[in-house]
């Protein structure tokens, strides 16, 4: 194998490694900021913004490698769709870190509060976006279009249960005006969760794209295509 070819293939390594680092780290501190709003522990959410740097650093370090590749080794096929689609996986990874550290935040802000009962199941809703994070990352690393299909059809789940707890706690804070502090903050977990789904849902795309060289947003018929191909 030619020394520049061989070189080449160590960076694309490299920059994997690099992006499946910080999957961890922001997979890590998605599951600390939901635990820290459950079970009240500010030692989690804590920890969640205090690992903000090293996702932020990261991000850098990913994108300027990401940069370099394309700038300086022109690739082509399957290596330029996973160096275009580790750029934008990048973007979406720090996006989710950032949206962590806002629930771990509100979960600070819970603790100093009295605890309120609203008929939101805040588990629920954290578990199936947990689920959602860790297929699509995972469908990343096996190269899996059909695990990352499946995070594409859980996001209407998450979307449901997000229109359903706002009502229920818009109503709650219309019944109950002492603890609004309290529901707003709920609010504002429920959003972050869903946008944080959201993101789940661009990388398991770009997965798509990676493994499979087709873009499937916003073109409902692409992906129903690929739900009615066969396995081989």
């Amino acid at each position: 194998m030619p020394t520049q070819l061989r070189h080449f293939d160590q960076e694309l390594e490299q920059l994997k490694s690099k992006l499946l680092a910080m999957s961890a780290l922001v997979e890590s501190a998605v599951y600390r900021s939901i635990t820290a709003v459950v079970q009240k522990d500010r030692k989690l959410a804590e920890e969640v913004l205090q690992n903000e740097a090293r996702v932020n650093r990261l991000e850098i370090e990913v994108d300027d490698q990401a940069i370099s590749l394309l700038a300086l080794q022109q690739p082509m096929a399957g290596d330029l769709r996973l160096i275009t689609s580790a750029l934008k996986i990048n973007n979406d990874l720090e996006r989710m870190g950032d949206l962590a550290v806002n629930i771990a935040q509100r979960a600070l802000a819970l603790i100093e509060e009295p605890t309120i009962q609203p008929a939101i199941d805040i588990p629920h809703i954290g578990a199936l976006v947990q689920n959602m994070v860790r297929k699509a990352l995972d469908s990343f690393v096996a190269k899996d279009a059909e695990l990352a299909q499946s995070v594409l059809s859980s996001d209407d789940a998450v979307d449901s249960l997000r229109t359903a707890f706002f009502h229920e706690l818009i109503s709650f804070m219309q019944r109950e005006p002492s603890h609004i502090p309290q529901g707003l903050n709920l609010l504002s977990i429920v959003r972050n969760l869903e946008r944080i789904a959201d993101h789940a849902t661009n990388i398991a795309e770009d997965v798509l794209y990676y493994v499979k060289g087709i873009d499937v947003r916003h073109h409902a018929e692409a992906i129903a295509g690929m739900a009615r191909e066969p396995r081989a």
